[in-house]
């Protein structure tokens, strides 16, 4: 069974092609290596990631855009070694393809030594001129946020 097949039920009617069903996984598994570093207390899978030619990044937490990587990258630093959580769980991933571009969504859930996360995630993923697909805007918000209290995050130590 595919990671597409496990985590997004019947998701074939999705994809046109082998090609676009190929480049979903492959898009998947990106994320997916991300977001095992990330729980581990490594953000270097983000770091890597995320373009650093052409980046914007919204949370929930935050107040104004992030709009280039250098910024991020300080962000990461300064969580770096920070944040674990022993389990996550990515739901319902799906891919949506333009001419070199790709839409990532899903839900994200995990109780991290930082936050408890409950996330809709949008990642956008771009084609650069390496070949290499990388995340041009990345959207983090909260589930659900009117059922939220905010200002409990954990310190960062």
């Amino acid at each position: 069974m595919t990671i597409m097949e496990k985590e997004a039920g019947d998701w074939s009617a999705w994809y046109k092609t082998s090609e676009e069903r190929e480049l979903a996984s492959h898009i998947i598994r990106l994320e997916r290596a991300a977001l095992d570093k990330w729980f581990n207390g490594d953000t270097s899978g983000y770091d890597q990631l995320w373009s650093t030619r052409s980046f914007s990044y919204f949370d929930g937490v935050v107040t104004r855009r992030v709009d280039d990587h250098e910024t991020i990258a300080q962000t990461l630093r300064e969580l770096d070694g920070k944040l674990y959580a022993d389990h996550y769980d990515f739901c319902c991933p799906r891919v949506q393809f333009g001419i070199d571009m790709a839409v990532l969504t899903y839900q994200l859930y995990a109780k991290t030594t930082l936050i408890d996360m409950e996330y809709n995630c949008v990642e956008v993923y771009q084609k650069e001129e390496s070949g290499e697909w990388r995340v041009v805007r990345s959207t983090w918000s909260s589930i659900r946020p009117m059922e939220k209290v905010f200002g409990q995050a954990k310190e960062i130590v």
